[in-house]
């Protein structure tokens, strides 16, 4: 993935702005046993108290890694109660990216937290 897709400008823009992205040696026991990762590389969405909402595995494009970060995104505002900011990620990703494999739990997320938004407002 360094080689093909870090590179990209908009996978770097993506990851320094609007995500903390350490990288973490898979053969870190510690930390490999916690976020429970067996294979490289993986990535793990998780909010500010460290509670996981989204991870993949493998190798991934960018127009594969985008909206999987995007999702993840999504899924942190969505599982904390923020439709907004669930629905502002999850139309960023399907925008440009309607056929992406994230795509379709996108729009799943995307109906409920538009629902949830809805129950707000009443």
């Amino acid at each position: 993935m360094d080689a093909v897709t870090y590179p990209k400008p908009e996978v770097s823009r993506l990851t320094t702005t609007r995500f903390v992205p350490p990288r973490v040696a898979h053969t870190h026991q510690l930390l490999s046993a916690r976020f429970k990762v067996h294979n490289t590389p993986t990535r793990v969405a998780l909010d500010a108290e460290g509670n996981e909402h989204h991870r993949s595995v493998g190798l991934l494009e960018p127009e594969e890694l985008i909206p999987s970060l995007l999702l993840g995104l999504g899924k942190v505002h969505f599982d904390r109660g923020e439709s907004l900011p669930a629905l502002a990620a999850l139309a960023e990703l399907l925008a440009p990216y309607p056929d992406s494999q994230a795509a379709p739990e996108a729009t799943r997320l995307q109906a409920l937290a538009r629902s949830r938004n809805i129950q707000a407002r009443r």
